[in-house]
């Protein structure tokens, strides 16, 4: 397997990023890998279930919920 390095990313690109990956369970390099495997045309790698989508299997949850918001909730606190 190979390596790359992006250097210069925007910020607002990498919190995206960083958002994104959480909202689908995995790394950030797993993310970025599976986008990029899309964009060239193959197939991503398997992704892990979101929050959403694990407790819709079979019911629906009894209270809904914003994911993003909690996901953004739980990212600002980690920089608190």
């Amino acid at each position: 397997m190979a390596t790359l390095t992006i250097r210069d990313l925007d910020d607002d690109v990498k919190r995206k990023l960083r958002l994104r990956a959480a909202e689908h369970g995995v790394s950030v390099s797993e993310e970025v890998r599976n986008l990029l495997a899309e964009a060239v045309g193959k197939k991503p790698g398997k992704r892990r279930l979101t929050v959403e989508e694990i407790a819709n299997l079979g019911r629906k949850p009894a209270v809904p919920f914003d994911q993003k918001q909690i996901t953004d909730e739980m990212w600002d606190e980690s920089f608190d």
